[in-house]
């Protein structure tokens, strides 16, 4: 099962793609970031998030995705702002007919690190070893991205857990 695990934000989306072909068996196919310059407007950047969307979905050719649920904060322009991100990238999985799963960023950093508080830096180290990575190959912005794969990989896999499964958005 081919899953890409997405972290969305308008200048810097991080993106991760896992092969997952059994419970204990998975390997990274690819990670990396999408980045967007202060200088562009909001419209811009999600043109531009949504090309690079279509553009991992033509690569690498998902049968599922897995995104980070959104948090709330204090600011409610930064909430705006995500909200808009993940629209842009919601619509282009819809357009593909790929199936999207929402994960805390806890849960997918417990399934990854077994910590829900890891840092970028312990999930980085985390993946490398696991998948004999250097971590320097590994942004740090694709972190996020990697461990929502990877937790949506470990509950999908395995039939007993399908309870364990969210809805689809």
């Amino acid at each position: 099962m081919i899953i890409l695990g997405i972290d969305p934000a308008i200048r810097c989306t991080g993106y991760g793609v896992i092969d997952m072909t059994s419970a204990d068996k998975a390997s990274i196919i690819d990670c990396g970031v999408i980045r967007n310059s202060p200088k562009l407007t909001h419209c811009e950047c999600l043109l531009r998030l949504a090309g690079g969307i279509r553009e991992l979905v033509s690569t690498f050719k998902p049968q599922v995705a897995s995104i980070e649920q959104p948090f709330y904060g204090k600011n409610v322009n930064t909430l705006i702002i995500l909200g808009m991100a993940r629209g842009a990238i919601l619509t282009v999985l819809a357009e593909n007919g790929i199936p999207v799963y929402a994960y805390s960023p806890k849960n997918a950093k417990r399934a990854a690190v077994g910590s829900g508080s890891a840092s970028k830096e312990q999930v980085a180290a985390m993946m490398a070893a696991s998948f004999r990575l250097n971590v320097a190959d590994i942004p740090l912005d694709s972190t996020d991205a990697l461990s929502l794969a990877l937790c949506h990989g470990q509950v999908a896999i395995r039939p007993e857990l399908s309870m364990l499964l969210p809805k689809p958005l």
